[in-house]
This record gives C-alpha cells, sequence and structure tokens, in this order.
C-alpha cells in the first residue's frame, strides 16, 4: 500500500479517553497514535469525548477522526453512529459491526450461524437465573470454564473457574459489569491473535502471535503492566497452521462486516489442533504492549506507517456521505 500524504488527511481529531471501564487503557493508545500520526506530518490533536461535546468536532473544523477509543462509547457503534451523523469519516469498523463486535455472545451467534469454531457457552441474563442455574453450569461446560461479562475487554471482569465453589464469585463479579454474563467452555491450548487490515474481498491477514503468559493467565495485569508475556511472532505453529488460522479469522472478521482492521482472537485446542474463535476487537490497542503494532512490525509495516494508512482508510458506513477526502460537511451535496 502506498503511504498517504500527510497534508491530504487534513485535521484530525485523534479520539481517547472516553467513558469506559478502559478508559486508561484507551489514553495510553491515543497518546501512541497521537504522536504517530504528528512524526509523520498530520495535523492530529487529541480529543476526549468524555470531556468534550461530539459536536465540536464539526465546530472546530476536524476532516477525519481516528478512534482510538475502547469498550463502550468508543468500539460498541455509538461514537461510530455520531460521527455517521456528523458526517466525519473515521477509522475502523462502522456501526452494525461495531456493535455486534463488541457484544460477544451476538459475536458467537453470527459465527455459529455460518459455521465457524467457537467455544461452547451458556449466556446469564439479569434477572433470568438462579443460583441453582450457576452452581450447575460446569455440568454442562465442563471445569475448568471461563466468566466474563459481554461486552468488555482488555479482560475486564473475567475469571476462570476451576470449581464450583468459585461460580457464583465469578459470576457476581462479572454482573456487576454488565446485565449479560458470558459462561464459556475453557479450551486449553496455544492462545494466539489475528490482525486483519482492510475491507471486504481486500482485507488481509497479518501475522499471527502467539501468547505465552504466566501460569497461562492473560489477564488484564499481564496484557498491560508487566513485561513477563511472551509474544511470539513468527508465532512457531505447526506448518500450515498459521495459513489456517489467518483464513478463519480473515472469514470472521469479513462475516461482521467489518472494515479498517480488527483483531481475532482464537484458542487451539492443545489435544486436536482445532481453532475456536474467542471475539473480534474493532478497536486494538495501540499501546506500546499491543499485539497490532507487533503483527505489522513483523509484516514490515511501522508502527508510524501502520496509523497513517488506518487514517487513510477512514470512512462513513453511508456511502452517500460526504467522501473522505472531500470538503468538510455542511456545504451544498
Amino acid at each position: 500500500m502506498t503511504t498517504p500524504s500527510p497534508a491530504a488527511m487534513g485535521k484530525v481529531a485523534v479520539l481517547m479517553g472516553g467513558a469506559s471501564a478502559e478508559r486508561e487503557i484507551s489514553l495510553m493508545s491515543g497518546t501512541g497514535v497521537l504522536q504517530a500520526l504528528r512524526d509523520r506530518g498530520v495535523d492530529a490533536h487529541p480529543f476526549d469525548p468524555s470531556e468534550r461535546d461530539l459536536h465540536e468536532l464539526r465546530s472546530d473544523g476536524f476532516t477525519r477522526c481516528f478512534i482510538a477509543l475502547h469498550g463502550r462509547f468508543g468500539e460498541d457503534g455509538t461514537v461510530q453512529g455520531a460521527l455517521e451523523l456528523l458526517g466525519i469519516p473515521y477509522t475502523g469498523s462502522g456501526v452494525m459491526a461495531s456493535a455486534i463486535a463488541i457484544d460477544k455472545v451476538m459475536t458467537k451467534r453470527v459465527w455459529l450461524a455460518e459455521g465457524l469454531p467457537t467455544p461452547a457457552y451458556r449466556l446469564l441474563q439479569a434477572g433470568g437465573y438462579q443460583a441453582k442455574d450457576v452452581i450447575a453450569l460446569p455440568d454442562t461446560l465442563g471445569l475448568p470454564l471461563i466468566v466474563k461479562p459481554a461486552r468488555e475487554g482488555s479482560s475486564i471482569g473475567v475469571a476462570k473457574v476451576l470449581g464450583y465453589s468459585q461460580m457464583q464469585e465469578a459470576v457476581a463479579q462479572a454482573a456487576a459489569l454488565d446485565s449479560d454474563v458470558l459462561c464459556e467452555q475453557f479450551i486449553s491450548g496455544d492462545e494466539v491473535t489475528c490482525p486483519i487490515l482492510g475491507i471486504g474481498a481486500q482485507a488481509r491477514a497479518l501475522p499471527v502471535i502467539r501468547i505465552v503468559a504466566p501460569e497461562g493467565n492473560y489477564d488484564y495485569q499481564n496484557k498491560y503492566f508487566t513485561d513477563d508475556t511472551q509474544y511470539l511472532v513468527p508465532c512457531g505453529l505447526p506448518a500450515g497452521e498459521e495459513a489456517r488460522i489467518q483464513a478463519l479469522a480473515l472469514r470472521a472478521y469479513q462475516l461482521l462486516g467489518c472494515r479498517g482492521w480488527g483483531r481475532v482472537d482464537v484458542m487451539i485446542d492443545g489435544a486436536t489442533r482445532a481453532p475456536s474463535l474467542l471475539e473480534i476487537n474493532t478497536s486494538p490497542g495501540m499501546t506500546s504492549h499491543s499485539l497490532v503494532p507487533m503483527s505489522a512490525r513483523a509484516a514490515g509495516i511501522s508502527y508510524e506507517d501502520l496509523c497513517l494508512q488506518l487514517l487513510q482508510n477512514a470512512a462513513l458506513d453511508n456511502h452517500h456521505s460526504q467522501p473522505a477526502d472531500g470538503p468538510q460537511p455542511g456545504g451544498t451535496p
């Protein structure tokens, strides 16, 4: 892909911070993106939607947005919908793909309907289950099992349950963050992730990263605040397996209608080597520990060029709206 002209990007807002549980990570991502774009000569500015009204994007003359928000109100289709109404092109997936992808259960339903593999699960909805239902889940899903909020990221609220006695606390912890709690079969084996860049038939998978966390516990702390987790790229998987993971991740991304970029998390069963899709991130982290920049580097794309390419591909769902490189909306169509 040719590197775009920074001047052609116009005045760019890097949306960061926000009001989700992942605010801290978003500020780290946004700071990195902002510096990278400025280093490449882009007229980029920080913009925190939890501190400023989004309408100021229009009044301040911003022509594109780089979404470095994570979690709710940033990755769930809400800010995407606001930008659609404002007519300001933005990075990443559109309204529908973002709304589905943030919800791990809805994502699973789409994948399962299309025959893609994902771990068995049960959904607990507020007011729809009793203690006896919770304690019986290991009978269905086996032990250990994973409990997580349906619509959080960065491993927030995720618990690995080893025994029946831990079920109630794990569900209560997840339910405090989300009215929908996902209880999921645990797959023992290799944890990998595969970034995707692009849209539709032009989308391509980047190198797979294998994640080796301390004691197999890839939690919030080990994701962002320690150097003990190993990220292996090249991933070192058996011959042909990486290509199969890339093909599966690409299909998972395309089925949800994602665009711009994303990162697909996959577990590989240690015994059968069968892959299972865990989830997809439509606004992946861009911190110093983040995986998309790491995979891009392995493919020969620098952090700065990655940010610039993502910005170049900023778009609107509504193709009849102002094009990304056109004048600021508000004039005569």
